[in-house]
């Protein structure tokens, strides 16, 4: 059993920072992909950033310069470090892994349960 649980949203005033964090827990020999989606109402969940597979990190576009993914290993932890926070990047934050359970195991996604962070005017 694998689970992804986030931490950190909130309520916040524009201008503002929030960190979240997810940690992922269970059964798990390797983890190949990790990192922060977003779903706003009435919109597709999107991403916001992530550790690919070859070690590089994707941001979107709309947070680039403000958020900053980062990670420790030894923890399987991933933490999304938000400056300057918009009324925009109100949404429900979601952690995403794609990992192995053991090393005979293909890869398989896991979604944690979502955080919201809300960002007023």
């Amino acid at each position: 059993q694998v689970q992804l649980v986030e931490s950190g949203g909130g309520l916040v005033q524009a201008g503002g920072s929030l960190r979240l964090s997810c940690a992922a827990s269970g059964r798990i020999f390797s983890i190949n992909k990790m990192g922060w989606y977003r779903q706003a109402p009435g919109k597709q969940r999107e991403l916001v950033a992530d550790f690919t597979s070859g070690g590089s990190i994707d941001y979107a576009d709309s947070v680039k310069g403000r958020f900053t993914i980062s990670r420790d290993n030894t923890k399987n932890t991933v933490y999304l470090q938000m400056n300057d926070l918009k009324p925009e990047d109100t949404a429900n934050y979601f952690c995403n892994a794609d990992l192995k359970r053991a090393r005979w195991f293909p890869n398989e996604g896991y979604w944690g349960q979502g955080t919201q962070v809300t960002v007023s005017s």
